[in-house]
């Protein structure tokens, strides 16, 4: 019986030349794909020295003005806020503290400070309209979002990394500034906003 040698070799040939395009198409990925450590502006710092190198406002001065458009096409200008504490947080919908900080927005920070002064203003940092809103729907996120596409208010506040969190009190001074997320930082900022409230 004779065994088609050449059918054999057709196929093995083609399975070796999809292993090897599939072999390139991940080291392209890794490469190329933006992830938290190589996104554009991304990463969290890894030491305090960059924590202080990229903040350009901090406790203790008066939070610079911006008019921001919101995800819904209304405009808030931040000086038009004075007599309410204003917590302002820079994200991006790729970067996972931000993520992490989104998903508690609501419960974590909205509800229990209801009926007070307190203006929530997360920022979405470099993103197009079509993305952050495709991302807040999917996450079922109802609260208002502001968009920084060109990243100007941005640069008033910092020149690197997110999440970013400044608590202003009602004078427009800053109170609390934050560079990433995590329960801890959770907790000091509900604590700031509380003791900016009392005042």
């Amino acid at each position: 019986m004779a065994i088609n040698t050449k059918h054999k070799k057709r196929g093995s040939t083609l399975s070796l030349a999809i292993m090897l395009l599939t072999l390139v198409a991940l080291v392209v990925a890794i490469l190329f794909w933006p992830t938290e450590a190589t996104a554009i502006e991304g990463a969290v710092p890894t030491t305090q020295d960059d924590v202080a190198a990229t903040t350009l406002i901090h406790e203790g001065d008066i939070a610079p003005d911006f008019t921001v458009e919101m995800l819904d096409g209304s405009k808030v200008t931040l000086s038009e806020l004075r007599g309410k504490v204003v917590l302002l947080s820079f994200w991006a919908t790729w970067c996972p503290p931000c993520r992490q900080e989104m998903a508690h927005m609501q419960k974590g920070v909205i509800d229990p400070f209801a009926g007070q002064d307190l203006v929530v203003l997360p920022i979405s940092r470099g993103e197009k309209r079509e993305t952050v809103e495709n991302y807040l729907n999917k996450m079922g996120h109802t609260f208002p979002v502001g968009l920084d596409g060109d990243q100007s208010i941005y640069r008033k506040y910092a020149s690197n990394y997110i999440p970013r969190s400044f608590v202003v009190d009602k004078d427009g001074k800053v109170v609390y500034v934050a560079v990433g997320y995590d329960e801890t930082i959770g907790e000091e900022i509900n604590a700031a906003i509380k003791a900016a409230l009392a005042k």
